[in-house]
């Protein structure tokens, strides 16, 4: 699970007929005084006891003492994770193969997303079938977060990031900011469809934020 605090994750267990209950509880209620968790892979395995432990003692020198909290990289997680034999629980929409990739993929431009600075972009295009679309990203501490008040289209693609999903949106309106971790998920939430965040998101010059990771560090 993520926490409120960025790079703070939360990795346990809990009985397959307990899991639904367990992760709203701890969304609901956080735990040992962090709140903000939300699920984010789950794996059912063998020798559930034996891999915890083994996860214990290979992230040791990350935990927080005495609790399920580790100051970790969520898609190096994943990443381990999503190579155990076993049935993905969570997510239902990707595959362990996906979210394999996915994390992969994610480990590899992180340092990119480190090199755009913090402030406002913006997104102004048209889509075929809708019109208009105006969006603000704020970016903070490696958040990507869309303004609300930004101009949404309808959904369009099958598969939706959980961003989106969640998103309030009446009217094509969005009524309150959401959290991402991509600048690509940021443009998926407004466009309603995949979209290359790097070329759409632009500064108040209208520079693409893609010139930043042009740029020696």
């Amino acid at each position: 699970m993520t926490t409120v605090v960025p790079g703070l994750i939360k990795i346990g267990k809990t009985g397959m007929n307990n899991f639904d209950n367990r992760m709203s509880t701890l969304e609901r209620n956080g735990y040992a005084n962090i709140t903000g968790l939300k699920r984010y892979f789950a794996i059912e395995v063998d020798d559930y006891d034996e891999k915890e432990i083994m996860l214990d003692e290979i992230f040791s020198k990350s935990r927080v003492v005495n609790t399920e909290l580790f100051a970790l990289d969520v898609d190096l997680v994943v990443q381990l994770l999503s190579s155990f034999d076993g049935v993905q629980i969570y997510p239902k929409t990707l595959s362990k193969e996906e979210m394999f990739d996915e994390a992969t993929e994610k480990k590899y431009v992180k340092g990119d997303w480190l090199k755009i600075p913090d402030g406002l972009y913006y997104f102004q295009g048209n889509r075929r079938g809708f019109g208009k679309i105006t969006a603000t990203m704020k970016v903070e501490n490696g958040d990507f977060i869309v303004l609300k008040g930004s101009i949404c289209a309808p959904s369009e693609d099958k598969w939706q990031p959980e961003s989106r999903r969640n998103a309030q949106i009446e009217n094509n309106i969005l009524q309150e900011d959401v959290v991402c971790h991509s600048p690509s998920t940021a443009a998926h939430v407004v466009r309603g469809k995949h979209t290359n965040g790097w070329a759409v998101w632009k500064n108040a010059d209208g520079v693409p934020i893609d010139e930043f990771r042009k740029k020696e560090s």
